[in-house]
């Protein structure tokens, strides 16, 4: 498996467009919209899990997430695997790829928002806080010290 960060001016790009708004989590058609209007700016990436060149999942990392006004950054989001590579741990070497990128770049924490429940727990990850998502749904602020 290989993995790798990508900006618009990547070959990927489009593919990995293309897959996240074909993808069966409704959000990869927010990711695809983002990655169109080319929102990703300065050290913000689409992260990219490759077997053989084919995509398996993706993730991102960027300023901001969901919740809007709150001061904590940078995010992994967008966290998707592709249903036939799930059982692997495929996501949590998304994630460790994804903080050895912040982590290179000097960030010393990592935040994910989410509703799962025991997930991100599990690759170290604490609860400190919740807000109420704009779709009106409570969601979990997670942390990580990149260490």
């Amino acid at each position: 498996m290989d993995f790798k960060n990508i900006t618009a001016s990547d070959e990927m790009w489009n593919k990995v467009r293309d897959y996240a708004k074909s993808c069966s989590w409704g959000a990869g058609k927010s990711l695809a919209d983002a990655m169109d209007k080319n929102l990703f700016t300065e050290w913000e990436r689409v992260i990219i899990a490759l077997e053989n060149k084919k995509i398996c999942g993706y993730c991102t990392v960027a300023k901001t997430d969901c919740i809007p006004d709150i001061y904590y950054t940078p995010y992994i989001g967008y966290m998707f695997v592709g249903e036939e590579y799930r059982g692997n741990r495929l996501s949590q070497k998304l994630i460790q790829y994804s903080m050895d990128y912040l982590k290179s770049i000097n960030f010393d924490k990592v935040y994910i928002v989410s509703d799962h429940e025991n997930l991100y727990e599990k690759y170290g990850f604490e609860i400190i806080d919740c807000k109420i998502a704009p779709w009106g749904s409570m969601e979990k602020i997670y942390m990580q010290r990149l260490v």
